[in-house]
């Protein structure tokens, strides 16, 4: 890639992307589905040169002073190479929607008038830190029969590229352009700064990662943006609950992996379940090394473990990323709700009850992109829900909401059938 003349190299790009969105779009299934099946194959044998490229960005990453949770975002294991691996068939086993026609109806002069689903075009995808990102992009750009132009992290980029190579060798087998998957290969933060305002080729943008970046992508693009700021995950424990259940699923929301967006951040209890619940909860969590940061009546019942600590206005609307979490005492459900909509992100937040009025009142009420019954929040994920892969979790409620999957990177459009039908 030629960094010496960025606006040059980025609009070639962009037209090359444009072009290949047009064969992309009047794809067939049969070529798209050899194409993933083909990238699951390469991804599988290729994880020697996957490792050692992933271990060039490890290395640098750690150099550079980056902290162990960015770090492991970063990390290319097996296991990570056969889930991506495995999206791919999940997406090649699905049924494609492009083209699909649904609610036709006929009107009174004759004709009949429905709504066609169809893709995007050119997505613009800019993430940072896990390089996996580039496989579910590419994978889920390929079935939705669109083109991507795609920005990861300068962290990763040694593993991007790699996993970019095996993306355009899958899409030649299958006698599809390989330019519907490009790289940006500059680590030039300028080369973000082009994407975004190309409107001429770009339809769409999305970026997954930190604050900053999403912010700074919302205030400077030109292209729509589909996006996510946070992710301020709440479990909350009811007044009636299951005790057992609700101490498992609860450290399973904050433990299980505390780096990604859908972990949570911040705990709920009502003040019925406190004296049972929080001193069994307290009990994994520092053993585990999590700090509670905690309301006054939460405090008095958590201390005196390690990692019990005052909370701050600040921490309520906190997404740590890290093993912290807010923990507060509610008088009732009504209150756990307005403070979640209050501090919450809008991404993912649980109700542990077994109280079924309770539960649908705060599936109704809560307003998140994703509301959960029972369940841990680290279940919010496009492969989880069955999508296959996500391009993105967004809390926008225009378009898409939640994991982004392939109807997500489609549109509709009207169609008329007639049989020479007149206005008059």
């Amino acid at each position: 890639m030629d960094a010496s003349n960025l606006p040059a190299t980025m609009a070639a790009l962009g037209a090359a992307a444009r072009a290949a969105a047009t064969r992309m779009a009047a794809a067939g299934s049969a070529a798209k589905n050899r194409a993933l099946l083909a990238l699951a194959r390469r991804l599988r044998e290729a994880g020697a040169p996957l490792a050692a490229a992933n271990q060039q960005d490890l290395v640098a990453a750690r150099a550079a002073g980056l902290t162990e949770p960015m770090v492991d975002r970063l990390k290319l294991t097996p296991q990570v190479i056969e889930t991506v691996a495995e999206g791919c068939e999940q997406i090649a086993a699905m049924p494609d929607p492009i083209g699909e026609i649904s609610g036709v109806k006929r009107r009174p002069s004759g004709i009949s008038v429905g709504q066609m689903r169809v893709p995007l075009g050119v997505f613009g995808m800019i993430y940072e830190s896990r390089p996996n990102v580039t496989i579910e992009a590419a994978s889920l750009a390929i079935k939705s029969g669109n083109a991507c132009i795609l920005r990861g992290g300068s962290e990763a980029l040694q593993s991007n590229l790699a996993l970019w190579r095996l993306v355009q060798e899958a899409l030649a087998e299958a006698a599809l352009p390989p330019e519907a998957v490009q790289l940006v290969a500059t680590t030039d933060r300028a080369a973000v700064g082009h994407l975004i305002t190309m409107t001429e080729s770009v339809d769409v943008i999305i970026p997954r990662g930190g604050k900053g970046l999403i912010e700074r992508i919302s205030r400077e693009a030109r292209v729509p943006v589909i996006k996510h700021l946070d992710g301020n995950c709440h479990v909350y424990v009811d007044a009636e609950v299951d005790l057992a259940l609700a101490v498992a699923v609860t450290d399973n929301a904050k433990t299980q992996k505390v780096s990604p967006c859908n972990a949570a951040e911040s705990l709920l209890v009502h003040a019925a379940q406190a004296a049972g619940f929080l001193p069994a909860i307290g009990d994994v969590f520092a053993a585990k090394g999590v700090q509670m940061r905690c309301c006054p009546r939460a405090a008095a019942l958590l201390a005196p473990r390690a990692g019990v600590v005052a909370a701050t206005e600040e921490d309520w609307a906190t997404e740590y990323l890290d093993r912290i979490i807010s923990i507060k005492l509610v008088d009732s459900l009504d209150e756990a709700i307005a403070h979640i909509n209050r501090y919450g992100s809008h991404h993912t937040d649980a109700i542990l009850t077994t109280h079924h009025p309770s539960a649908m009142r705060f599936l109704r009420e809560v307003d998140s992109a994703s509301v959960m019954v029972n369940a841990s929040t680290r279940f919010a994920d496009g492969f989880e829900y069955g999508l296959g892969a996500e391009i993105g979790i967004s809390t926008d409620k225009f378009h898409a909401r939640g994991p982004v999957g392939l109807e997500g990177l489609t549109s509709l459009k009207w169609i008329v059938l007639g049989q020479g039908e007149q206005r008059h």
